[in-house]
């Protein structure tokens, strides 16, 4: 049987398994084995068959510890409203990319959506730079990439063009708190422009998630601050793009084949989840579901 094929016909999964295509059959109708139905026909996709063997070697469900139904992280517009659209049963606790780590670790999570940069390396949620490598079963499951930039009042009546007005006298600028991915994100961003953070004026108090950075700056509490086009979107808020980032969802093995996350993932290859990322604005969805990591 050929390596390169991406979908397992029913008689070619039962031998890669060495399983009875009877066996097969019961294991689709009780629902416990992923596979897709394409006009009468089943096909299972190679790379989540194997996700799922990996899945039965950690142990029976039984003897599992029980992980509650929690999204933690930091907050996506698009992922809290496919959460709740897809029927997934999940619940949102959103306090930034850090504490969804810490919530992970700590079994008081079921997954968590980070957008994590790794200063020195420039690249995003590396597993070992988060301190998730000791994690035998973690996966990572690419969401979405994201533009991310500057939120401003819609006249921006300070005719604020980029990061290096932030320094001007007078600006005031929303942040997050410290481990959340926006804040380390746009201490990369200033270190790059040359920029000291002592230089700036901060607001009073931290943004504890998207909403409430971009409702500061909405309700005059700030005049700018960075964060996601889709929180400028939603509220009617002026954005400066600066760049793009992946948001990912990392989870341990087994979490992948829950009901609710499996909810979640089916919605997100719907019409009704592109239409919405369409309208939320800055996302790219093509790889959403791809597995980019598996301990």
């Amino acid at each position: 049987m050929p390596d390169s094929h991406t979908y397992l016909t029913t008689t070619e999964v039962a031998d890669y398994l060495r399983l009875k295509e009877r066996k097969v059959y019961d294991l689709v109708r009780q629902g416990q084995i992923p596979c897709s139905r394409i006009t009468g026909k089943l096909l299972f996709p190679r790379q989540q068959i194997d996700l799922w063997v990996l899945s039965h070697l950690e142990g029976d469900q039984a003897q599992r510890l029980s992980v509650p139904l929690v999204v933690a992280g930091s907050q996506d517009p698009l992922l809290e409203w496919a959460v709740r659209e897809s029927g997934s049963d999940l619940a949102m606790l959103c306090q930034g990319s850090g504490d969804g780590v810490r919530r992970l670790l700590d079994g008081k999570a079921m997954l968590a959506g980070i957008h994590l940069l790794d200063p020195a390396t420039q690249r995003y949620n590396e597993p070992s730079a988060l301190g998730l490598s000791g994690m035998r079963d973690l996966l990572v499951v690419h969401w979405a990439k994201r533009r991310q930039g500057l939120l401003l009042p819609v006249d921006n009546p300070l005719k604020i063009t980029g990061l290096s007005d932030l320094k001007r006298t007078g600006i005031r600028v929303a942040y997050r708190q410290p481990d959340a991915g926006a804040a380390r994100l746009l201490s990369c961003l200033l270190e790059q422009a040359g920029i000291e953070s002592s230089a700036l004026n901060w607001a009073p108090h931290a943004s504890l998630n998207e909403d409430d950075l971009a409702l500061s700056i909405c309700q005059g509490e700030a005049d700018v601050g960075l964060g996601v086009e889709a929180a400028a979107e939603r509220q009617q808020l002026a954005f400066i793009p600066l760049c793009q980032e992946p948001f990912d969802l990392v989870m341990q093995r087994r979490s992948y084949f829950e009901p609710a996350v499996q909810r979640l993932l089916a919605f997100s290859h719907q019409a009704r989840f592109a239409e919405r990322a369409t309208r939320l604005c800055g996302y790219d969805i093509s790889d959403v579901g791809k597995i980019v990591y598996n301990a």
